[in-house]
């Protein structure tokens, strides 16, 4: 081990360390500058990245309102669908083989603890001079 510890040896190299540059400006204020104020119920509408209010409120009328609403949380729905990665078939049976015999693994295990602390305490009785 000694022998192999008196191999290493140090670079010659010299490292810098890395500095800031001063062409970032840092705010004056603790936060930056606070946001724009926005009118309520008049900032668009979010892709749910970004946050968002709902435009249109939930009150009042209900015809066309409830209409387009409808038809603008299924056409979201269905963009939103479009981007989820949906497994294999290959993937999806390997997983549920795996539950599977993590399942019969903890309920056979959960039995026999079940098992031993009944057999446990019911001889616990009968050596105690209980009924």
């Amino acid at each position: 081990m000694a022998k192999e510890f008196s191999e290493v040896t140090d670079s010659e190299e010299v490292i810098e360390p890395e500095t800031e540059t001063a062409d970032v400006k840092v705010p004056d204020a603790p936060g930056g500058t606070p946001p724009k104020k926005v009118a309520r119920a008049t900032s668009p509408r979010g892709d749910g990245e970004g946050g968002g209010r709902f435009v249109g409120g939930f009150g009042g009328t209900r015809g066309a309102g409830f209409v387009s609403r409808t038809v603008q949380f299924l056409h979201d729905t269905r963009a939103e669908m479009r981007r989820v990665s949906w497994p294999s078939a290959g993937m999806v049976k390997n997983t549920t083989i795996i539950t599977l015999i993590a399942v019969v693994f903890f309920a056979t295990y959960l039995f026999l603890v079940d098992r031993v602390w009944a057999f446990l305490i019911e001889h616990l009785k009968t050596w105690l001079g209980g009924a």
